[in-house]
């Protein structure tokens, strides 16, 4: 009997409940408009008014929606899945991926590139100096013992190892923490940024690799890793949720000697007949 009751209350819930209210679909998109620096125009910000109930529901969709009603407009895009981390862009003030971001339901929605890049065009800005700093850590695998080419085998990595590994590996650079940290702002010719310095750690916390020393001895400067002062409005922009102001105090550590690299829990070459 108390079942049957029961079930009539929630029924009786679910009736009273209040419809959700209906948002206008219409928005009014202030997208950021720049020809470039070999022109003399000036950049601008342009209205579109656009009904999303005709699109998608993802920021990206939008701006290819803007995009057919005016395909002057320019912006970087490719896996719409939030891998590639092409899509960057600055949305109502906050730096987020478009095409893994709800269409905010605010009447009025501002798309600027993300701040501090020089601007190629509209919403595409310039990439060479961040992957510069990217290129300098060396991001890929050094081994010192190596007697077969490259690749001929399988370097073993326990699964302690490999978890050590996870909140680093998952990052794109897509660039939304370095622009929206202010010490990037301020030190860019020589601080690294937060995205490069997660995949330093990264790299420095492998369990396969034998270019640790090396690579601490080229953070070894005061600016490089030093000029975070842990604001943390990189893991507040991360859009993948890592936290790379945690791994940069890491880093610190490691370079200060306050602590040092694990040993690998196995023997990484156990898998070749060059192993122990």
């Amino acid at each position: 009997m108390n079942y049957f009751r029961n079930l009539i209350n929630t029924a009786r819930c679910y009736s009273t409940a209040k419809p959700k209210k209906q948002v206008d679909p219409r928005r009014m998109f202030k997208v950021y408009r720049f020809d470039g620096i070999l022109t003399k125009g000036a950049p601008q910000m342009k209205s579109y008014d656009l009904d999303v109930s005709t699109c998608g529901k993802m920021v990206l969709d939008a701006l290819i929606k803007i995009k057919d009603m005016d395909p002057t407009l320019a912006f970087r895009r490719s896996c719409r899945e939030g891998i590639c981390g092409s899509c960057a862009v600055n949305l109502q003030g906050k730096n987020c991926l478009a095409c893994i971001t709800e269409i905010p339901p605010d009447k009025k929605i501002t798309i600027y590139p993300i701040p501090h890049m020089y601007v190629i065009r509209d919403l595409v800005v310039d990439m060479t100096h961040f992957f510069n700093g990217y290129d300098s850590i060396r991001p890929y695998l050094i081994r010192h013992d190596r007697q077969k080419k490259l690749g001929s085998y399988q370097y073993a990595q326990s699964v302690d190892d490999n978890n050590k590994l996870v909140g680093l590996y998952e990052c794109v650079l897509c660039a939304c923490c370095s622009t929206s940290c202010p010490s990037y702002w301020w030190n860019g010719r020589r601080f690294l940024g937060p995205a490069t310095l997660l995949h330093a750690y990264r790299w420095i916390i492998d369990s396969r690799d034998q270019d640790s020393e090396a690579r601490l001895y080229d953070l070894k400067d005061d600016f490089a890793v030093f000029r975070c002062h842990t604001i943390m409005n990189c893991t507040l922009a991360c859009p993948k949720g890592l936290a790379p102001h945690v791994h940069i105090a890491q880093l610190k550590k490691l370079i200060s000697r306050l602590t040092k690299k694990p040993p690998s829990s196995i023997d990484t070459m156990q898998f070749s007949n060059t192993g122990n």
